[in-house]
C-alpha cells in the first residue's frame, strides 16, 4: 500500500493534488473520497478531472444529480455524491455497472457504500487543519 499526505493551504492547491493523482490513473480505477462537508471533496475531483485531461470548470458537485459525467480525451469521470442516500439507497445504483475499461469514478461520501467497489480503488481522505486542509491518498502499490 502507498500512503501520501498533502497539506493543502487554498483550495487551488487542494485541486493540485487531485491533479496530480489524475495524471497517474488509469481507466478502472475508483477514486472513494471521505470527509466532512466544506472539506474539499468536489475541489479535490475538480483537479483529478484537470489530471485526466477534462476541462475542471465542467466539475461540480453531484449532490442533487447523483451522478455526473465528463467525457475526456481518454477516460470518462464519473462523479458520484452519495451524501443524500442511504447504504440501502446506494446498493440499489449498481454503480459497478457505471465502471469499465474507459471510465474513473470519484464517489464522494464514500463511507455509505456497503462495499467496496470491484476494480482498483484509492482512497482519499480530506480533513480540516490549521494550515487548510489535510489530504491523505492511500493506493495500492504500483
Amino acid at each position: 500500500m502507498r500512503e501520501t499526505t498533502t497539506i493543502a493551504a487554498t483550495e487551488d492547491d487542494t485541486m493540485a493534488a487531485g491533479r496530480a493523482l489524475g495524471a497517474t490513473l488509469s481507466a478502472g480505477t475508483t477514486v472513494l473520497l471521505y470527509g466532512d462537508l466544506g472539506a474539499g471533496k468536489t475541489a479535490f475531483v475538480r483537479g483529478l478531472a484537470e489530471g485526466l485531461g477534462i476541462e475542471p470548470g465542467e466539475v461540480s458537485s453531484p449532490t442533487f444529480a447523483l451522478v455526473k459525467e465528463y467525457r475526456g480525451p481518454r477516460v470518462t469521470l464519473q462523479h458520484v455524491d452519495l451524501y443524500r442516500l442511504s447504504p440501502a439507497d446506494v446498493a440499489d445504483l449498481a454503480l459497478d455497472d457505471l465502471l469499465d475499461e474507459a471510465t474513473i469514478m470519484a464517489i464522494e461520501w464514500a463511507e455509505h457504500l456497503l462495499r467496496p467497489p470491484f476494480g482498483s480503488v484509492v482512497s482519499v481522505r480530506l480533513s480540516h487543519v490549521a494550515e487548510g486542509r489535510r489530504i491523505e491518498i492511500s493506493s495500492p502499490s504500483a
